[in-house]
């Protein structure tokens, strides 16, 4: 069982089903590239046969820290990590740096686990910032993103000594009044839309014409020329992206040319671009049936993709920089449910609820995501009915699942959810007044509390009742 130890750890005791030698749980696993995984890479069987992440029972997690609960583990996170700086190190010649995309999953833990890993971050409000600095990232490390920032975030961002992707003009004015009272030149670098298509959803496209990011290309001459006597400005590098869950290669491959092409003109013009930044957008696996490149692959084929479009324009090549984020935190993270009220339409379907959903993950409802889940104490009992798995929320389309094949449950049971540690928390809501859920960082046997579970009344620290009002009552 699990106990819980100083600083709200939770420790799995020696004896226990937990601290014997697991069984592997999924056969196969890519410990190079987990994208490509289903589970985290510590997901194993106990003794029991139950599911245990990074040492910890998964079951024992939920009683400890109650449901809805995010749980992270950590060696998956340190692998991924790893993935892409030795991937990036192998297969491109020139200087390079894997920026953490920290949209996916923002916190100070996370901030300082990758900070650790030698990779840097991106950043896109005042407080994934702020989030990114206070959790030991070094300012050197961080690109600050945005298609509307304001004037309050840009001071941060100058402040602090990140540096500043320039999404439009609207940017470069209100940099223009701020940037001269600091020491020394805003880096900067300048985001355009390429024009690059790829097959995922149309929300998550962010390449085409028709986008809200970045200058259009046909700009991009026009701003560089006015930069150049902007003395409150270096123009260090370019930035374009193209979407995110891509299974595809050739779009990015299509990309570098373009960026290259950028690139040849901002050095003619006499900019000193040294980083050219591909974006992100590698995807993962949801489901069985995914099929993204690993990690290795679409590092690979970007890096030499991009090198072949320099050496052919006789560019020294730029420092090279990407920016993953679901990639990179996605397997790592799954969430625990536990199983409440039953309902069966005769000829229809079975609906099972838990006491979560759409505010806590989002993503079915806005993007109709597909997602793995089982019951964390029998994951490989027979699967032998087909559920619908609903939330708990005052809404008809609050559907985390449909047609999921479990084996028989009861209330009670623990569900976990794989694959949840993008977009997830960093999308969660308090709809209906739902206190979001605690999340937990787990690694060998020990689960480390890195949010705290919001309670009803935390929900009332910000509301103010007029007097007016409270004298009614």
């Amino acid at each position: 069982m699990a106990s819980v130890g100083a600083g709200g750890a939770a420790v799995i005791n020696e004896g226990s089903p937990q601290a014997q030698a697991p069984a592997p749980f999924e056969a196969g696993r890519d410990l190079r590239s987990p994208n490509r995984n289903l589970a985290p890479i510590t997901a194993a069987l106990d003794g029991e046969g139950r599911l245990q992440v990074g040492g910890c029972g998964l079951s024992d997690l939920a009683r400890t820290y109650g449901t809805p609960l995010y749980v992270l583990d950590e060696a998956t996170l340190r692998t991924t990590c790893r993935a892409y700086r030795e991937a990036l190190r192998e297969h491109y010649r020139g200087d390079a740096l894997a920026l953490y995309a920290s949209k996916a999953n923002s916190s100070l833990a996370i901030s300082a686990l990758v900070a650790s890993e030698g990779l840097g971050l991106d950043a896109v409000s005042a407080g994934e910032l702020l989030t990114a600095l206070q959790g030991g990232m070094p300012a050197d490390r961080i690109v600050f993103h945005g298609n509307n920032k304001s004037a309050e975030e840009l001071q941060l961002a100058v402040e602090a000594g990140v540096t500043v992707v320039a999404d439009n003009w609207h940017d470069l004015d209100l940099l223009a009044a701020i940037a001269p009272a600091a020491q020394a030149p805003v880096r900067l670098m300048l985001r355009f839309t390429p024009g690059i298509e790829c097959h995922t959803h149309e929300y998550i496209r962010t390449g085409h014409l028709d986008s809200k990011f970045g200058f259009d290309p046909d700009q991009l001459e026009a701003v560089l020329r006015h930069l150049l006597g902007c003395a409150w400005a270096r123009v260090i590098g370019l930035h374009a992206h193209i979407g995110s869950q891509i299974f595809e290669i050739q779009p990015h491959r299509d990309l570098a040319a373009v960026m290259a092409d950028a690139l040849a003109l901002a050095r003619s013009l006499g900019h000193p671009c040294t980083d050219l930044n591909v974006g992100g957008g590698l995807g993962i696996r949801y489901v069985a049936s995914d099929d993204p490149p690993s990690i290795q692959t679409w590092v690979q084929q970007v890096a030499e993709s991009v090198m072949a479009a320099c050496d052919q324009r006789s560019l020294a090549l730029p420092r090279l920089l990407c920016e993953p984020g679901r990639s990179l935190v996605a397997t790592a993270g799954i969430t625990l449910y536990s199983l409440g009220s039953r309902k069966e339409v005769p000829g229809v379907r079975t609906y099972l609820s838990v006491d979560g959903g759409m505010s806590d993950n989002p993503r079915p409802i806005t993007y109709q995501s597909l997602y793995t889940a089982l019951l964390a104490d029998r994951p490989s009992a027979d699967a032998s009915e087909t559920v619908t798995l609903a939330g708990k929320h005052c809404e008809s389309g609050d559907v985390l699942l449909k047609e999921l094949a479990l084996p028989p449950s009861s209330s009670g049971d623990v569900l976990v959810v794989l694959a949840t540690g993008a977009y997830n928390a960093a999308m969660s809501s308090n709809y209906n007044r739902i206190p979001r859920p605690a999340a937990v960082l787990v690694q060998d046997g020990h689960a480390d509390l890195i949010q705290r579970r919001e309670q009803p009344e935390d929900l009332l620290r910000l509301d103010v009742l007029p007097e007016r009002l409270g004298r009614v009552r």
